[in-house]
């Protein structure tokens, strides 16, 4: 289908899908904002004591009642995990001593083995801040190491096309789990650190056979030999995609059908992780083939580097 595709010529293509999603993210991020998970945001645990053993269908049942409850609804319970024979709710929303009362007399109901106290803990946010702080940091830090060592490797042009093509990455995950309000929590951070890695390999593949092929041939324009090196690594490319995804999805059906069948089997935070890596998976590989090669040879036109070695 590409064979044909001129990816410098046809830059407009690339620009025009590039606006969209940028539009597309400003206006989701504006308007639905980010769902931040209890790390972010702090939040309350409460253990209340069954006085029975507990399972997965216990443990979906009592996050039902609190869903269901005229007084408490869905708000005060964002997760029900099970220990023997207690269980764990985790709510953003913190509850009142009558609210508390309220939800014991529920239980209760259900459960009459079920203990009159419950114990409440606090959670801080400081430690998700922190988490999000310090990855902000070492993103910033990765970024400026690359520009550095791919401007040292190739040239300074090339440098900022590849810093531009990892923000374009981290935009476009951060744009997918702003659409679909997907929980912002710590291990999505991991993931975003990972695509980078991830992403900078495909995007180096792509601008070392571009300086191989400009040292063989000096003939053909800068454009040219982008667009035939492009065209010269993109199987490369496709099939190191197909073959992270293989695994990776995987990893997100079975976590996805976990979560479907057992609500508190706490895989969410790994299917979030597996679905954060297969959206910057596809992003790294539209930037490393649509994006690198354009942004360099753009650069390239108003002189921002040396000439490739």
């Amino acid at each position: 289908m590409l064979k044909n595709f001129h990816f410098i010529n046809n830059k407009k293509i690339t620009l025009i899908i590039v606006g969209v999603v940028l539009l597309v993210g400003i206006l989701s991020f504006v308007i639905r904002g980010f769902n931040l998970d209890i790390d972010f945001t702090g939040g309350y645990e409460l253990t209340i004591d069954l006085g029975e053993a507990t399972s997965n269908q216990i443990a979906s049942d009592v996050k039902a009642l609190i869903e269901n409850d005229k007084e408490l609804g869905k708000d005060y319970v964002t997760s029900v995990t099970y220990s023997e024979n207690s269980v764990k709710i985790e709510s953003k929303q913190a509850m009142s001593t009558e609210q508390q009362n309220h939800l014991l007399e529920v239980i209760c109901e259900k459960y009459q083995n079920a203990s009159t106290e419950v114990q409440m803990n606090n959670i801080s946010p400081v430690i998700g801040t922190r988490t999000l702080y310090t990855a902000l940091i070492t993103v910033a830090i990765a970024a400026v190491a690359m520009l550095v060592y791919i401007a040292f490797r190739f040239q300074f042009a090339s440098g900022v096309a590849s810093v531009a093509c990892l923000l374009h990455d981290l935009f476009v995950m951060l744009v997918v789990y702003s659409l679909f309000q997907i929980p912002l929590s710590s291990s999505v951070i991991a993931a975003f650190l990972t695509i980078l890695g991830y992403s900078i390999n495909a995007t180096i593949v792509v601008f070392d056979r571009i300086r191989e092929n400009k040292k063989k041939n000096d003939k053909d324009s800068f454009a040219e030999v982008v667009n035939t090196s492009i065209h010269e690594t993109m199987g490369r490319s496709v099939n190191t995609t197909i073959t992270t995804l293989l695994t990776i999805g995987a990893v997100f059906v079975a976590c996805a059908v976990a979560v479907l069948l057992f609500p508190t089997s706490n895989l969410d935070s790994l299917r979030d992780f597996a679905g954060t890596l297969i959206v910057g998976i596809f992003a790294g590989l539209f930037s490393s083939v649509f994006l690198s090669g354009m942004i360099w040879n753009a650069l390239s036109g108003i002189k921002l580097g040396k000439k490739a070695k």
